[in-house]
């Protein structure tokens, strides 16, 4: 293809675009982006006491060989912390390290029992192929656990109930259940934490999350970038994209970051079925805190909270990431809560500080209201997009519409995918779509197919 690329948004994905196109030497493209500053939902900020936030716990790990060498040339090493994941969950008035299944021994022993119970029965009669994520979780889980932890965590998590998401986004985002390390763990009383694909982790040393895509944007051609461009209508038979100032900008493929809902509306393509595209506003709550965690606490990068004893699905201890997160690392920590807010689960915005402070405490994670010296609180809608059940149906009537008019919609809330939502998927959903446009090359992230 020869002709104008436009993109939409400078976070994640539409930065992915971008380093591939300058990369490739392609002549003519611009990107457009809302905000007065890059990185979209992966931005951060800091508040007037001096305080470093991310909105939501963003830690850097990755699938993508090509993604590591664009971090390796914008990063030196010591510009770096490097962290092996020690993931906790509070339920029961104690700590569990996660994931919960490999470590159910710290639970009250009839509680254990029932867990293994379910385990077993559903392992000795195995059910048809799940149809919604509360049967994928039963029959993988059984009933003990569901009922113990998976049920009120993803509850919480997702603002609606496990019966509504569908199961075929899960792969690695869930552990699976290995019955007989289970069991052993279980008879040794031996925690058990190695699970996952983010076991191992880095974070900026400077600038919070944000801080690697301030320094892509800073890489970049500035010429090419027009921040405080919010994107106000699509003609997409003309394809033409007027920004909120009337500004007329020509394209021959758009590559859209823009909330897939809203993108169809801007394009005047309403009717596609975005009722079923369900999603959660993340509420990110910044409490700095004087003085240093309790000894009791684990050197943690994040603990989860299934119980209603407070409003916070998670607490990431931010300051365990970096020392530069926070004022002085001699005399400060901070703790990043996010709560989920849907139709089905409202939140009161005014009350909420006060009501994650209170769960804090109630918690044991801070000791006193009185430690808290600085609150921040960043409200992003939408926060993920559910994998609900349907979704993939309605992304199958929408794309092909959109691609027939040159537009691509990308990244965590342009593609409308939760499982392939991280940093770097959605970095590489960009990059993939470049190379599909120019290149003709197929896309393998934007299926999920891992890449390295």
């Amino acid at each position: 293809m020869t002709g104008r690329i436009l993109i939409a948004g400078a976070g994640p994905a539409g930065l992915g675009a971008a380093w591939r196109l300058q990369e490739l030497g392609y002549p003519d493209w611009l990107l457009l982006e809302g905000a007065g500053h890059p990185g979209g939902l992966a931005a951060s900020f800091v508040d007037a006491r001096g305080f470093t936030w991310d909105i939501g716990g963003h830690v850097v790990f990755s699938h993508c060989a090509y993604f590591d060498a664009v971090l390796d040339s914008l990063f030196a090493p010591g510009e770096w912390t490097f962290h092996e994941r020690e993931a906790w969950i509070h339920m029961r008035g104690r700590l569990l390290p996660y994931p919960f299944q490999h470590n159910l021994w710290r639970l009250p022993k009839a509680e254990v029992a029932d867990c293994l119970a379910g385990l077993i029965e559903a392992r000795l009669r195995p059910a048809a192929a799940p149809r919604d994520f509360a049967a994928y979780l039963l029959a993988r889980f059984g009933a003990g656990l569901c009922r113990s932890f998976l049920f009120a965590y993803n509850g919480k998590v997702w603002g609606y109930p496990p019966a509504r998401l569908g199961c075929d986004w899960v792969k690695e985002r869930v552990a699976e259940i290995d019955l007989e390390r289970v069991v052993r763990n279980t008879i040794l009383e031996r925690d058990d934490p190695d699970w996952g694909p983010n076991r191992s982790l880095r974070y900026p040393l400077r600038g919070g999350t944000g801080g690697l895509w301030t320094r892509c944007a800073e890489r970049l051609p500035q010429e090419r970038l027009r921040f405080n461009a919010p994107v106000g209508a699509i003609d997409s038979g003309a394809r033409l994209v007027r920004t909120r100032d009337g500004v007329e900008h020509r394209y021959d493929a758009l590559i859209s970051t823009v909330p897939l809902p809203a993108l169809c509306g801007l394009a005047g393509l309403p009717g596609l079925g975005e009722q079923n595209l369900l999603s959660t506003v993340t509420h990110a709550i910044g409490i700095g805190l004087a003085g240093a965690p309790p000894p009791e606490l684990p050197r943690a990068n994040w603990i989860y909270f299934p119980e209603p004893d407070c409003p916070f699905y998670r607490v990431t201890l931010l300051s365990n990431y970096s020392p530069h997160v926070v004022p002085d690392p001699s005399r400060h920590w901070s703790l990043l809560c996010e709560v989920s807010e849907s139709k089905l689960q409202p939140v009161d915005a005014g009350r909420l500080v006060s009501a994650t402070v209170k769960g804090l405490v109630a918690t044991g994670m801070i000791r006193s209201s009185a430690d808290v010296i600085s609150t921040w609180h960043h409200r992003a809608a939408p926060g993920y997009p559910v994998p609900s059940c349907g979704r993939d149906a309605v992304l199958d009537r929408i794309t092909p519409v959109l691609e027939a008019r040159g537009i691509y919609s990308r990244g965590r809330h342009g593609a409308w995918k939760y499982e392939v939502g991280n940093q770097d998927h959605s970095f590489m959903q960009g990059v993939e779509a470049v190379d599909r446009i120019l290149l003709g090359k197929p896309e393998s992230v934007l299926d999920g197919t891992r890449v390295r």
